[in-house]
This record gives C-alpha cells, sequence and structure tokens, in this order.
C-alpha cells in the first residue's frame, strides 16, 4: 500500500510514479513531512492493545482452588491446571467444582481471548468429570464473581446425542451455575462442538457489551452465542477456568482489547 501525502502547502513538489512515489520537498517542508509520518505512525500502533501470555510460568499468577505447575505437553510449554482434592470432595451438587486462576495484570472490557487449552478426567475422577476447561473474564477485585465459558471434551464424540449438545457451556458465578441456566433455559446456554479429550483446542471469545460468542479450533462461525451476560456490561480481570475432576493445560493467551 502506497500513502501519497499532499504537501503542496508547505513547499513540497511530488511527482507520483508507477512504482511509487518521489518527493522534492524544501528543507523547510522536510522536517515537517518527516514529523507527519511520524504521528500518523503512532496514532495506527496506539490503536493496538493486545497482550500475549505464553502461559510457560507461574510467576504472577493466582491460584484459587487449583493446583498450578508449569511442564510440557504434547512438545507444548504450558502451564497444568488441576482442582485440589479438597476442591472436588466439596463441590457442591450442579457447582462444577474446581477452580480459577487469575492473571490480575489482564483487565478487560470488551475485545477477544484467545487460547489454547486441553482438558480431561484426571486420574481417579467421578464418573460425571467431563474435562471441564475453559475461561473466566470480567472477574470482579475478589474473583467472588464472573463470568465463564468452558467446554466438555468428552461430550464432543459421545454417543450420546444428547451429551454432545452440551459440548459448550456459559456460566456466571456464583449465581448461575451451568444446572440452574439449563434448567430455566434448556439449550440457550450450552451446544454441540466436535472435541476431543486430551488434545489441544483453541478457544476464541469475543465480548462485546452484553454479548459474547464463543469460536473453537478456528471456526468462522461461533458455537456458541450468549446476548444476555449475567453481569451486565461489566469489566474485570481473566482467568484460567478448570471444573470438577480435571487435568487441564493451557498455553498462548492473548488478550486484544477492544478499539
Amino acid at each position: 500500500m502506497v500513502f501519497i501525502l499532499d504537501l503542496a502547502k508547505i513547499g513540497s513538489r511530488c511527482k507520483l510514479l508507477q512504482k511509487g512515489m518521489i518527493c522534492r520537498m524544501t528543507q523547510t517542508a522536510r522536517p515537517i513531512a518527516i514529523l507527519t509520518v511520524l504521528l500518523v505512525s503512532l496514532v495506527l500502533t496506539s490503536g493496538s492493545k493486545a497482550q500475549s501470555v505464553p502461559l510457560d510460568s507461574i510467576q504472577g499468577l493466582q491460584a484459587r482452588n487449583v493446583e498450578i505447575k508449569p511442564m510440557a505437553y504434547q512438545g507444548r510449554k504450558a502451564i497444568q491446571v488441576m482442582p485440589t482434592a479438597e476442591s472436588d470432595s466439596s463441590a457442591a451438587p450442579g457447582s462444577g467444582g474446581g477452580g480459577i486462576v487469575i492473571l490480575p495484570r489482564l483487565a478487560f472490557h470488551n475485545g477477544t481471548i484467545e487460547l489454547d487449552v486441553v482438558g480431561k478426567p484426571r486420574a481417579g475422577a467421578p464418573g460425571d468429570a467431563r474435562g471441564f476447561v475453559g475461561l473466566a473474564f470480567r472477574a470482579n477485585a475478589d474473583a467472588s464473581k464472573y463470568e465463564c465459558v468452558y467446554i466438555r471434551p468428552t461430550n464432543g464424540r459421545a454417543d450420546d446425542q444428547l451429551r454432545r449438545n452440551h459440548s459448550t457451556q456459559y456460566c456466571s458465578y456464583p449465581d448461575y451455575e451451568w444446572r440452574r441456566l439449563r434448567t430455566e433455559s434448556p439449550g440457550k446456554y450450552e451446544s454441540y462442538v466436535d472435541l476431543q479429550p486430551g488434545e489441544w483446542t483453541k478457544l476464541k471469545v469475543e465480548v462485546s457489551g452484553l454479548t459474547m460468542k464463543l469460536y473453537v479450533n478456528g471456526a468462522s462461525q461461533p458455537a456458541l452465542i450468549v446476548n444476555d451476560l449475567k453481569m451486565g456490561d461489566a469489566q474485570g480481570s481473566v482467568a484460567l477456568w478448570v471444573g470438577l475432576g480435571t487435568e487441564a493445560y493451557f498455553a498462548n493467551l492473548r488478550v486484544t482489547a477492544a478499539r
């Protein structure tokens, strides 16, 4: 792309050629032109607010009801996250159990969150464990409330169609657990998507106001759309999330704020 600046008013003479632009400028015009280009560049770069976290270290992470450690999984550096034994054993029915890992430096309102996840039932997990793994966003100051979207990897290719239809899930903790949402609005806050437990899955979450869209494995269309986020048009922290009986891995987190 070629940008052409009209510098006639500051004493320049420019000739547009087929393969670009050659400018003949007076000594007075040249510094002004350079300053103009620098200012344009500054404006363009300042509009990008992407923050990347490789998730190959636990430094600065705040674990709540989970155990975390850096380790490689299928040749990729990652963070392993598993609920503590106490968290799994004390989980209330319908709560999903588990816990979160807060990234306190990532403030989030609207924009996009992308990350790679692995979820599978951990050794000795109860029979209803599904490898629950996902992310929380807009968490309040003490992380007692947050929006959450996650996947159930073992449901993706289950022989039972009803289980397949429960492959993705939106919740809002603590007031809107998955069981309440399923009871009050069957099928509205969960959906089918193809998944495999123990395999890397790419998640992308787009948030704008009261709307959230979940994209899985680079799909052009969302697997799940929520148009009434229960915390309203809030803002807060981003966190990794795991549920009952899960062994999870996280890598390559990228948060991009909306312009």
